[in-house]
């Protein structure tokens, strides 16, 4: 019998409303979406208000799918330790110009113009695991 402890990286499953406290902690993620076949990844910021996550990416939307995945996570590169979360759901593109103001003065963006992207993400799920307990720790 091994009296060295596990330490073996897991995956703990969180719950919802834990899931959504560390997606409102957070500023910064990635909006994944299908585009002509292909998964498309781009850096997004983005805030949570009243049940929607708006967020501001980069990316030009040609012929936009049905729903959009939100990806944001926090993991020390050296001890792996941390947690993801995604969010999935449909969206609306904010195409009114004083709302547009108002997100671009909130959340700060890496371009301007045109795939300067805002979008009302209205999550159906919100996924989140903690990252790197051990065995001992999850008992």
């Amino acid at each position: 019998m091994s009296t060295t402890p596990d330490t073996t990286a897991r995956m703990v499953e969180v719950s919802g409303a834990e899931a959504l406290w560390l997606l409102e902690g957070s500023t910064l993620g990635r909006l994944v979406y299908v585009q002509r076949e292909r998964a498309v990844v781009r850096p997004a910021r983005h805030l949570w208000g009243v049940g929607r996550l708006v967020v501001r990416t980069p990316a030009a939307l040609g012929a936009l799918p049905s729903s959009v995945s939100y990806h944001v996570d926090e993991v020390d590169a050296e001890t792996g330790e941390g947690w993801t979360v995604t969010a999935t759901g449909p969206f609306d593109l904010v195409t009114d110009p004083h709302e547009a103001a108002h997100y671009r003065r909130a959340l700060p963006g890496w371009t301007h113009g045109p795939h300067d992207t805002f979008l009302r993400l209205r999550p159906q799920t919100i996924t989140g695991f903690r990252l790197g307990a051990t065995a001992d720790d999850a008992r």
